[in-house]
């Protein structure tokens, strides 16, 4: 299997607003970077939006390590926030629908093709490639 590191980021004007995700995809050297926009969205949706089309960019299973700034989609992973959503029916512990559902459970069916390790790398720091995901998430909106 090969094996990809891949960094995202999401941005929104406004929360709803115009938003923009951005990924960059590093294998053996080779970087990537791939954005985009919804005119209409929130942070969270294009914090998912960007590991989703990261991970659709892979054309086999690969062995991947994804890193973002947000808790909110590394922490459904590593604290199994999605099997507990599962289980109860796409229900939080309130008994309130899962908000996102349609890109969650995309999200997941893409994980499941790959081997990946969800890395929780902290925002707007000295990570060159966070940064890098940030700016190419905001210039999206634009």
């Amino acid at each position: 299997m090969k094996t990809v590191a891949i960094y995202t980021d999401g941005a929104c004007s406004g929360n709803p607003g115009p938003g923009g995700w951005a990924a960059i995809l590093i294998h053996n050297g080779n970087e990537r970077e791939i954005s985009g926009s919804e005119p209409h969205t929130t942070n969270q949706r294009m914090e998912l939006k960007a590991a989703i089309e990261g991970l659709k960019t892979l054309k086999y299973p690969c062995e991947v390590q994804l890193y973002s700034d947000s808790a909110y989609l590394i922490n459904a992973f590593r604290q199994n926030w999605l099997g507990n959503w599962l289980v109860n029916g796409w229900q939080n512990s309130q008994k309130k629908p899962i908000e996102n559902r349609d890109l969650w459970e995309e999200l997941l069916r893409l994980a499941n093709i790959h081997q990946v390790e969800w890395i929780k790398v902290p925002g707007h720091r000295d990570n060159e490639y966070n940064n890098r995901c940030d700016l190419l998430a905001r210039n999206a909106i634009n």
